[in-house]
């Protein structure tokens, strides 16, 4: 669901695969590899949002397929607000502009360097910094600073 792709994850990975190795003689190592299939991951996921159109409720549809087990006392309340969390961040992130959206999920949920970010989303250095810095505080605002601060 980095990018948005939800439960078509899968099939967004594999189809990158086989796209990836359909132009292997393409790569030019200019990048790192890594860098440059995350790119072809990226791209196919753009590809998906463009096909589909936007849907509403999925992190609805989500939290349906993926229950939370039944569990006693504290450890049942700590699931559902991780759960509550969760579904928070989720909704403030899809709720960002999709640049700021791209570059949070590249540098935070995908854990890519400052460096590899630069090359999957073709940005200069200067406008990852800043776009990064602007999302994080666009996110911030709208999240609960209580949750910022539990979680």
């Amino acid at each position: 669901m980095l990018l948005g792709a939800g439960s078509e994850a899968e099939d967004i990975i594999q189809e990158a695969f086989v796209k990836g190795h359909r132009k292997l003689a393409r790569y030019r190592g200019e990048a790192s590899f890594r860098s440059w299939l995350l790119a072809i991951v990226a791209n196919e996921t753009r590809n998906l949002h463009r096909s589909r159109g936007r849907r509403d409720g999925l992190v609805l549809r989500a939290a349906a397929a993926n229950p939370v087990p039944q569990a006693s006392g504290d450890v049942a309340v700590e699931a559902v607000l991780a759960g509550e969390r969760r579904s928070a961040l989720v909704r403030a992130l899809r709720s960002l502009p999709e640049r700021d959206r791209e570059v949070i999920v590249c540098r935070f949920l995908l854990d890519l360097s400052e460096e590899e970010t630069v090359t999957l989303l073709g940005w200069p250095r200067g406008t990852v910094k800043s776009r990064t810095s602007r999302a994080l505080a666009k996110l911030r605002g709208l999240l609960d600073v209580g949750e910022v601060r539990r979680g």
